[in-house]
C-alpha cells in the first residue's frame, strides 16, 4: 500500500532542530523562538548600545555636565565636514567656527558658520577630569576639537552646554532608575506577592486592601506627595536614591497581584499537594515548584514594565520632582521644550524626546519578543 505523497513530503522535510525541541527544556525553547523574533533582536542589540553609551558616557562626552561657554547660548548643531567651503576634500572630518550676529528685522542673535576657522576633529583628546567607571581618574575623551574651537553635534541650550554631552550624561540616570527600580519592585511583587497568594486567610485580606489603598491614589499627586518630602537641597547620589524609592513602592502593586493570582491556581497542583504531603518546606515548595511554573511571565512583565519606568522619570523630572539641575536627566533636558515658541526658534531641543522614544519602543519590542518566546502555544 502506498503511503500519500503529502505526508511523506512533508516528514521528510520537518526540520531535525524541531524533533529535538521536544525534549528541551522551556529555556531552550524560549532562546529559539525569541531568534525568529527579528525585530527583538535589533531591538536588543540597540538597547545594548544605548546602556553601552550610558555606562562610558563621561568618556564619550565632550564636555563635562558643569562646562558652559555664555558665549555660545543656543547654538545650532554642527555639521562634520569633509569636504570646504573651496571645495577641497579632507581625509578627517572638521567642523567650522561659529560667528554671531543680530537679525536686522527680529534682533534675535543668530550664529553662521566661519569658514575662516577649522578645527579638525581629534580622538582621545584631553578635556575635563572625571573618574572613569566612577573609580580611575581621567581626563581623556573620545572625540574633541583644540582651543579655541568648540564642537557642538547637538546644539547647546539656553546656558551655553552641549546638548550632545548632556544626553549621554542624562542617559546614566534616565536608563539606571528603570533598571534599579524595576528590580527593586519586583523582589517586593514576588515576595510580598507570594505570600499573600501562598499562605492566603487574614495575610491575604491585609496585603490585598494595602495594595488597594496604594494604587487609589492618582498617580500624579502622589509623585507629587512623594516628591516634597525630599529635601529640596540635597546631594544628587541621595535624590537619586529617593526617586527610586519612590519608583519602586508605586509599581511593586501590579506585580504583586499578579503573583498572588498565578500561586492562587498553582497551590492546589497534585505536585504541590504531593510536595506538602511529602513534608518539603513552604519556603522549597514556592522556589522549586511554584516559581518556575511562570519565570518565563515574570521576565516579560519585568521587562516590559521598564518602559513604564522610564516614561515616569523623564515626566517626573520635567515637572520639576524628580532629578534637579546640575545634574541632568532626559526629562531635566526636556524642561526646555516646555514653550512652543522655544521649540519654533531652536528645535534641536527637543532632540532628548527622540531618546526617550527610542528607548521605550526597543524595550517595547524586546518584550513582545520574550512574550512569543514564552508562549507555550506558539510555535
Amino acid at each position: 500500500m502506498m503511503r500519500p505523497f503529502g505526508r511523506r513530503q512533508s516528514a521528510a522535510a520537518e526540520p531535525a532542530i524541531d524533533k529535538d525541541l521536544n525534549y528541551s527544556s522551556q529555556w531552550r525553547l524560549m532562546y529559539v523562538r525569541f531568534k525568529k523574533h527579528k525585530l527583538a533582536r535589533v531591538s536588543l542589540v540597540v538597547l545594548a548600545l544605548l546602556y553601552a553609551s550610558a555606562l562610558f558616557a563621561q568618556f564619550l562626552a565632550p564636555y563635562g555636565l558643569e562646562n558652559y561657554d555664555s558665549k555660545y547660548v543656543n547654538a545650532p548643531p554642527m555639521k562634520l565636514r569633509f569636504v570646504d567651503a573651496e571645495g577641497k576634500f579632507h581625509i578627517r572630518p572638521f567642523v567650522y567656527g561659529l560667528k554671531s550676529g543680530r537679525d536686522p528685522e527680529t534682533m534675535r542673535k543668530m550664529f553662521t558658520s566661519d569658514t575662516d576657522k577649522k578645527y579638525p576633529l581629534q580622538i582621545f583628546v584631553k578635556g575635563e577630569k572625571y573618574k572613569f567607571l566612577g573609580l580611575i581618574p581621567s581626563s581623556t575623551h573620545l572625540i574633541g576639537v583644540e582651543e579655541p574651537g568648540r564642537l557642538f553635534l547637538l546644539g547647546t541650550d539656553s546656558l551655553g552646554r552641549d546638548l550632545f554631552s548632556r544626553i549621554l550624561l542624562g542617559s546614566q540616570v534616565s536608563l539606571s532608575i528603570p533598571l534599579v527600580g524595576v528590580g527593586i519592585s519586583f523582589v517586593l511583587g514576588l515576595i510580598i506577592g507570594g505570600a499573600s497568594g501562598y499562605f492566603g486567610g487574614w495575610l491575604d485580606a491585609v496585603i490585598q486592601r494595602v495594595i488597594e489603598i496604594i494604587r487609589s491614589f492618582p498617580t500624579l499627586p502622589l509623585w507629587m506627595a512623594l516628591s516634597a518630602a525630599i529635601p529640596p537641597r540635597i546631594p544628587v547620589v541621595r535624590m537619586y536614591f529617593y526617586i527610586v524609592i519612590i519608583f519602586a513602592f508605586i509599581e511593586w502593586t501590579g506585580l504583586a497581584r499578579v503573583v498572588r493570582g498565578k500561586f492562587i491556581s498553582l497551590k492546589n497542583e497534585d505536585y504541590v499537594v504531593a510536595a506538602k504531603i511529602a513534608g518539603v518546606s513552604d519556603s522549597k515548595i514556592i522556589v522549586k515548584h511554584l516559581l518556575p511554573g511562570f519565570i518565563s511571565y515574570l521576565v516579560v512583565a519585568t521587562t516590559l514594565a521598564i518602559p513604564g519606568m522610564i516614561l515616569a522619570e523623564t515626566a517626573m523630572s520635567f515637572l520639576g520632582l524628580g532629578i534637579r539641575s546640575p545634574a541632568t536627566s532626559w526629562g531635566v533636558l526636556l524642561q526646555e521644550a516646555q514653550k512652543i515658541d522655544n521649540i519654533a526658534l531652536y528645535p534641536w531641543k527637543i532632540i532628548p524626546l527622540g531618546t526617550v522614544i527610542l528607548t521605550v519602543l526597543t524595550f517595547n519590542f524586546l518584550g513582545d519578543g520574550l512574550r512569543d518566546a514564552a508562549d507555550p502555544y506558539k510555535r
